[in-house]
């Protein structure tokens, strides 16, 4: 059981017997009446986002999850394969199970991932990965770090705006959390 008190972005909570995710959370005390806490809840299992309201320190089941480290091996069909490293277990995921973050997803990258009662909640991709650049417009002599950006197209399909002076070829590292470059390799 965890306190309402101690909710925190991406504590995981069960209600309604399924895993929510705290994706916001306020801490409001009004001049009258009693504290409470506002929420914002995102369901692992849909990803739909509600609103709800908890009275200070009211408990709720914390989701107890299992996070194992697991290698993606190969993409068969629309299936991706990922294998357990300790257990030699293999786990067939979709597109929709791992998400938008499919886009930096390559063979032999080590990602976390989370089980809740045997069922899969949510896959966790390393912070940064580096990508070769595969598409851009070219780099003109006299762009600068300080100047715009523009849009490049990496390894794996995925779309990245790069300052300018970046080129065709080049290996980036890019966060994975926000889609942004961080520099050269």
């Amino acid at each position: 059981m965890i306190s309402s008190n101690d909710f925190r972005t991406g504590t995981s909570i069960e209600l309604d017997g399924s895993v929510w995710r705290v994706v916001e959370f306020l801490h409001v005390k009004p001049g009258k009446g009693s504290a409470f806490v506002r929420t914002k809840l995102k369901n692992a299992q849909t990803g739909s986002v509600v609103e709800k309201t908890f009275r200070a320190g009211e408990t709720v089941p914390q989701a107890v999850l299992d996070k194992r480290t697991m290698q993606h091996t190969y993409k068969e069909g629309d299936d991706f394969v990922f294998m357990d490293m300790e257990t030699y277990e293999e786990v067939r995921l979709t597109e929709n199970q791992i998400g938008d973050r499919v886009k930096y997803l390559m063979e032999e990258m080590e990602v976390n991932v989370l089980f809740w009662n045997t069922q899969v909640i949510d896959v966790e991709l390393p912070n940064t990965v580096v990508l070769e650049v595969t598409e851009t417009d070219p780099g003109v002599k006299g762009d600068t770090a300080t100047g715009g950006t523009k849009p490049a197209i990496v390894s794996t399909g995925a779309q990245v705006n790069v300052p300018l002076f970046i080129s065709i070829g080049e290996r980036i590292k890019i966060d994975t959390r926000s889609d942004t470059y961080l520099g050269r390799e």
